[in-house]
């Protein structure tokens, strides 16, 4: 499809503004650009249907199944967006007397504490920004925790091999150094590894459980000691928190802070439909250390408060506030009987999928899964040399966006399949069917998987030269 700026047309616009009623204010001219810039030129019609053939390229959760793992692309209720969407929260000003935003506040407030008990957590920022800032915020609270102890030889991180690529990036930017423990052959931290690796210089540990390979480490309990033994402090990545949530909780396993994915569990479109929101949670020990401002109530009014040694702001203001709205109009509607039946027909959904691939695909641990399962395509690609990609390819044509691709690292070949709480029986049926029909291509017709998709607009582009050299401007002379 053409872009806007092969669209645009000297001198069309659609532009219908009323003459200016306020004092025209002029700039100085050093302040101005020296050429107006060149934004396309077009009618509201073009506009329009420019705009729709992208929506239509585009596919969603709207669209059909998006089994994306580890990312948790469930269906979200349109009345969470018309809640965010009143003109009372939109029509806000952040530098507004907290007087006149006490419904604001108690949103935040409210929020904090249904949060705080779905993670066993005593305090929460809305502060950041989406979840690898809340891993980034998470770590900082526990380098102020050893630095006020005056234990700053404490300088590694430890994370499995199975983490989000953000645990380990996340704890660089914080200042650490990462230490990474192999996975054991259940798909669980090794505990010996593990034991090996803490020590005097140990700050923490960064772990997801369930982890990115859809288990529930057994041996939480004591992975968790081992790192408090060692002096240092768990940190909780919330991202699949979409499997556990008012079954278990992050502080009871004995995580000392956690973030979570307001976008992913709590009722924000995730991706393009953002923005998101990461807050943080932590233990007493950890609340003087939260940024600031902090929402407090006194004397019946909701106020801003800095706590005693805070580390001060992490993001302008409070955060994604809308993105608060949603979650607490989620929460409210599901309130404490749906939070745990939503995480256990994620759990269900996906057992129930992974067992109809089970005899087909091979299943990267022959075990019961939480929210995801991973299916190693290693042996398919050597007797056929259909590769994952190849498979994911092809499920574009039948509207299903593919699962997560080669991660983690951990499982050759991998197909990360996430189906969610939000999807049907049906649903499910007919992705079962789909995949298992794919793997009898494979074994037929190889080489016409090797060209898939076959009927989207675009097959397969060339993605090594768009990642490594994007084109990410138009060139006007062209």
């Amino acid at each position: 499809m053409k872009l806007l700026f092969e669209r645009s047309r000297a001198g069309r616009g659609s532009d219908l503004l009323p003459a200016c009623d306020v004092p025209v204010v002029t700039y100085d001219q050093g302040l101005l650009r020296a050429e107006a810039p060149r934004l396309p030129e077009m009618a509201e019609v073009d506009l329009s249907r420019h705009y729709t053939e992208l929506a239509k390229q585009t596919h969603g959760v709207n669209d059909g199944f998006y089994p994306l793992g580890s990312c948790t692309m469930k269906y979200n209720p349109r009345v969470n967006e018309e809640a965010a969407a009143q003109p009372g929260f939109t029509q806000l000003h952040p530098l507004q007397p907290v007087e006149t935003v006490q419904g604001a506040l108690e949103v935040i407030y409210t929020a904090e504490k249904m949060l705080c008990e779905i993670t066993g957590m005593d305090g929460m920022t809305f502060q950041p920004a989406a979840g690898a800032h809340g891993e980034y915020t998470g770590l900082l609270l526990i380098r102020k925790y050893h630095q006020s102890r005056g234990d700053t030889a404490r300088t590694k991180i430890i994370v499995p091999d199975s983490a989000h690529g953000t645990n380990p990036a996340s704890a660089t930017m914080a200042g650490f150094k990462v230490v990474s423990v192999p996975s054991n052959e259940q798909g669980g931290v090794d505990l010996d590894a593990l034991r090996k690796a803490v020590g005097p210089d140990t700050a923490g540990l960064m772990l997801t459980n369930p982890n990115t390979v859809g288990l529930f480490d057994p041996n939480i309990l004591e992975i968790t000691q081992i790192i408090h033994d060692a002096g240092g402090l768990c940190y909780y990545d919330g991202a699949n928190l979409n499997a556990i949530m008012g079954h278990v909780r992050p502080g009871d396993m004995g995580f000392d802070c956690v973030h979570l994915n307001l976008h992913k569990t709590f009722s924000t479109p995730h991706g393009g439909g953002g923005p998101g929101s990461g807050p943080v949670g932590c233990k007493a020990m950890l609340a003087q250390f939260l940024p600031s401002p902090h929402v407090e109530e006194k004397d019946g009014k909701f106020v801003f408060a800095a706590p005693e040694h805070t580390m001060g702001q992490v993001r302008s203001f409070y955060g994604n506030f809308l993105v608060v709205v949603k979650a607490l109009a989620y929460l409210i509607t599901l309130g404490k009987e749906g939070i745990p039946e939503a995480s256990a027909g994620a759990v269900l959904n996906a057992n129930y999928l992974m067992k109809q691939l089970a005899g087909a695909y091979d299943m990267s641990y022959d075990t019961q899964c939480m929210h995801e399962f991973v299916m190693t395509l290693q042996g398919l690609a050597h007797d056929t040399g259909v590769t994952a990609m190849d498979v994911a390819k092809r499920l574009l044509d039948f509207g299903m966006h593919p699962p997560t691709m080669y991660f983690p690292l951990i499982v050759h070949e991998a197909l990360m399949v996430e189906p969610t709480e939000t999807e049907s029986m049906e649903t499910l049926d007919e992705a079962a069917r789909v995949f298992l029909d794919i793997l009898a291509e494979a074994k037929t017709d190889a080489e016409s998987l090797h060209h898939a998709p076959h009927d989207c607009p675009i097959g397969r582009p060339d993605e090594v030269t768009a990642a490594r050299s994007p084109i990410l401007r138009y060139d006007f002379g062209a």
